[in-house]
């Protein structure tokens, strides 16, 4: 057997013990007892062993220098690249480490679901403390051996390639635009988009109800997947088995119905990566900024778009029973478009939004690097909120403790929330141009066009390209901030 062939089949077992894992904390997160958490980090840890020891035996390093001998082509040159960068990325971090950071995060999660409603910062802030430690010794050993600065060095982990100088260009025109942008967004609303409450009833069940309805017809298929509920929506699971999740708010149905057409974006992405690379490390998503531009060309794009509406509205109407003069059609939209200086990140509008991914990158920043200390966030969440949103939270549930990112270890992340919104719009920008049907086809709820599109111009392409390389290739140009800005003054400006 061939180098590059033994490094195939070692890669497939060690996505077989990864996809195991993921099922484990689908699990955690939707179902399993409170009384189950010790017991199931320690199985996540050694789950966690296994898969460190099989990519990091020495034999792996023989096989990649052999395997770029074999004069590999297109996919396989590609796969044998993304080996080699996982290789080094699990390679710099010790086994016991890899446990321990397991244990200690699986841990940290569940106290986070039980502390974060009762506002009980001492307990998450326990629990937290050995997460960041071990965060941040993990941040040190990448970055020795990537030749990256320690942020950078999680950072490439999800978004690889990426570095904090490009998202620091990015974000510094994001910032010099957002702040007075946002007055001009509420003016604008107070002045020509003026609503009423949504009235009616809007029950948990007919949210279910109706989340699966849409999810249906996106063409979520419900044989390799499902959708559960946990504290905060997530899609899990492995290709080929997806696993999404949401929250209900019966006095806030969008809250719900967002979070479901959210998660069926990544699900939607997973479910389109190609068959015959499962299991390979070229053959999963490229980078979570992809990822979420997934996520948001569904939640943000295509589906707060006028044809959009055209379609769900009369779908939302007959499964709620609603009718009435707040459920005509422009007062239903200025409901769900509305603009507003909220407290929580998941549940706000695509304005504010940026601000919210860009405050978390400050202060993951600092609090990886010893800047900011773990009982001062509060005080520099609330501070950084009041400068940046205009808002100050209410409790600390809804500051610092709001998000389950910091308690799973996974710092890094954040940034990839707005990237993969500005990918977002350059993406339905183009499909818009290439896709001259996608109109008439969504407001008839026919969604086949577009994901046509989608699949033969990202979710098929999975890793094979570099993440620039694919926005490239998909739009024609590489990732343009002004098409985001210009997408947001045209929303929301009537520009």
């Amino acid at each position: 057997m061939s180098a590059y062939r033994q490094l195939v089949d070692r890669f497939k077992q060690i996505s077989s013990i990864r996809g195991a894992s993921a099922m484990l904390g689908w699990d955690a997160e939707t179902m399993m007892p409170d009384g189950a958490s010790g017991v199931r980090g320690e199985q996540l840890a050694a789950l966690a062993a296994v898969a460190h020891e099989k990519i990091t035996d020495p034999a792996i390093s023989d096989w990649i220098e052999e395997a770029k001998g074999e004069g590999l082509e297109g996919w396989d040159a590609a796969n044998l690249n993304e080996i080699e960068r996982t290789y080094r990325h699990a390679n710099a971090l010790p086994a016991d480490l890899v446990a321990e950071l397991t244990k200690a995060t699986s841990n940290c999660s569940h106290v986070w679901q039980a502390a974060r409603p009762k506002d009980d910062f001492e307990a998450f802030s326990a629990a937290f403390e050995p997460v960041l430690k071990m965060v941040q010794e993990a941040s040190v050993a990448k970055s020795e051996a990537l030749g990256l600065d320690p942020y950078d060095a999680l950072l490439d982990e999800y978004d690889p390639g990426m570095t904090s100088a490009q998202i620091d260009e990015y974000f510094g025109a994001l910032q010099d635009f957002l702040p007075d942008f946002v007055t001009e967004a509420l003016d604008y609303q107070e002045k020509n988009r003026s609503f009423s409450a949504l009235e009616g009833e809007t029950p948990t069940a007919k949210q279910e109800e109706l989340g699966k309805k849409f999810m249906t017809a996106l063409g979520f298929d419900f044989n390799h997947g499902r959708i559960d509920v946990s504290a905060h929506p997530f899609c899990g699971g492995v290709p080929g088995d997806v696993r999404l999740t949401t929250r209900y708010n019966e006095t806030e149905f969008s809250q719900s119905l967002q979070g479901v057409l959210h998660e069926t974006g990544h699900a939607m992405y997973e479910l389109g990566l190609p068959e015959e690379w499962r299991g390979q490390p070229v053959g999963q998503a490229r980078g979570m900024s992809m990822h979420e531009s997934q996520s948001l060309f569904l939640d943000m794009q295509l589906c707060r778009s006028d044809e959009f509406f055209a379609y769900s509205l009369p779908v939302i109407r007959e499964t709620f029973g609603v009718g009435g003069e707040t459920w005509e059609a422009e007062n239903f939209k200025r409901s769900l478009l509305k603009v507003e200086r909220g407290l929580i990140r998941v549940d706000a509008d695509e304005v504010t939004y940026p601000l919210h991914v860009m405050l978390r990158y400050r202060l993951e920043k600092a609090l990886l690097s010893g800047d900011l200390q773990i009982a001062d966030m509060e005080a520099a969440w609330n501070d950084e909120m009041k400068k940046s949103i205009g808002v100050v939270p209410d409790r600390i549930g809804n500051g610092c403790m709001q998000d389950i990112h910091w308690p799973s270890g996974i710092i890094g992340y954040f940034p990839t929330y707005t990237i993969g919104a500005m990918i977002a719009a350059q993406l339905f920008d183009t499909v818009k141009n290439q896709v001259p049907t996608w109109a008439d086809d969504v407001q008839k709820g026919d969604f086949s066009s577009i994901f046509k599109w989608l699949r033969e111009n990202v979710h098929h392409k999975a890793s094979l390209y570099s993440t620039p390389e694919l926005i490239t290739q998909a739009t024609g140009k590489p990732l343009d901030v002004e098409v985001f800005k210009k997408h947001l003054q045209t929303r929301y400006l009537g520009a």
